[in-house]
């Protein structure tokens, strides 16, 4: 593709606050992500990523920007060892990732008449890594398990690997 940027659009019958709260609640981030953060979500502060009991904390893990209903940013997780091990990624992808800039991901929230016009940006990234490779599947299927959630109150089954 050759771009550094990953942009997904979806409409979602909800509001713009409960979208916010799907974003940034851990009960519901676990339900159709299974991770939750740790964070106050203001600009500036530390995020811990919480995936299946294991917790990844780096300086450099930020909210960028924090406006409750309208945007979020934050930089994108660190990739550690235990991480790739715990979804079954092998030590040359691991090494590969780890190797690559920190991207960033944003989240445009815009009333849209009776639902919520929701812009995923994953940005910051390698043109040809391996990043923008996993979002280029994982962000549709994460966004569409968040739509369902809002919409129907059940997220999507998780996918086979």
């Amino acid at each position: 593709m050759g771009s550094d940027t990953f942009v997904y659009t979806t409409y979602i019958r909800t509001t713009p606050d409960e979208l916010w709260k799907a974003l940034t609640e851990p009960e519901l981030t676990r339900r159709y992500w299974g991770v939750a953060f740790e964070t106050d979500w203001t600009s500036g502060a530390p995020m811990v990523w919480e995936e299946g009991g294991r917790r990844t904390a780096d300086p450099e893990q930020v909210v960028l920007r924090a406006e409750p209903g309208r945007l979020l940013s934050y930089t994108w997780h660190t990739f550690t060892p235990a991480w790739a091990d715990a979804v079954g990624l092998g030590r040359d992808v691991y090494e590969r990732l780890a190797a690559g800039p920190r991207s960033k991901a944003t989240f445009e929230i815009e009333p849209s008449g009776d639902t919520v016009r929701l812009t995923v940006t994953h940005g910051d990234l390698a043109a040809d890594g391996p990043v923008k490779e996993l979002i280029g599947e994982g962000w549709p299927a994460l966004i569409s398990s968040l739509k369902s959630l809002l919409e129907t109150g059940e997220e999507l089954p998780e996918p086979p690997r």
